[in-house]
């Protein structure tokens, strides 16, 4: 039986399996396997910023990412329990994304990447035009 069977750890709180077997920096690896893609943190800002978003909203609110790439960004997160999706209404078809639990308790992370970027990275120079 694995920790993703919907049985809560010994504190009461549903746990996501580790991939990787007893090194202390499991954790870690796993964690950022969950939010290392390069759109899955963005995704998660996006959410916990505006909350549950339709699609098109989404895709607006992470500026540059293709439908095609936030599909499958969305399934991924999906898969990992980090965010859910709702149907909304089928005539016309409209879905709702929304964080689950595991995915606000992200909340921390995702704010300390912000914060870590706001203070220690530059806007990119533009390149001088001769």
């Amino acid at each position: 039986m694995g920790a993703m069977d919907d049985l809560p750890g010994q504190d009461g709180i549903d746990r996501l399996e580790v991939w990787c077997a007893g090194e202390e920096w499991c954790p870690v690896t796993t964690t950022a396997s969950l939010i290392g893609k390069k759109w899955h943190p963005v995704i998660i800002h996006r959410l916990l910023e505006h909350g549950p978003s339709g699609f098109n909203e989404l895709q607006e609110n992470v500026d540059g990412i293709s439908s095609k790439v936030l599909s499958d960004s969305l399934e991924d997160l999906e898969e990992n329990h980090l965010v859910e999706r709702e149907i909304i209404s089928e005539k016309p078809f409209r879905v709702h994304y929304s964080l689950t639990e595991h995915g606000e308790s992200l909340q921390p992370v995702i704010y300390a990447m912000r914060d870590w970027g706001m203070e220690y990275l530059t806007e990119p120079a533009e390149e001088a035009s001769d």
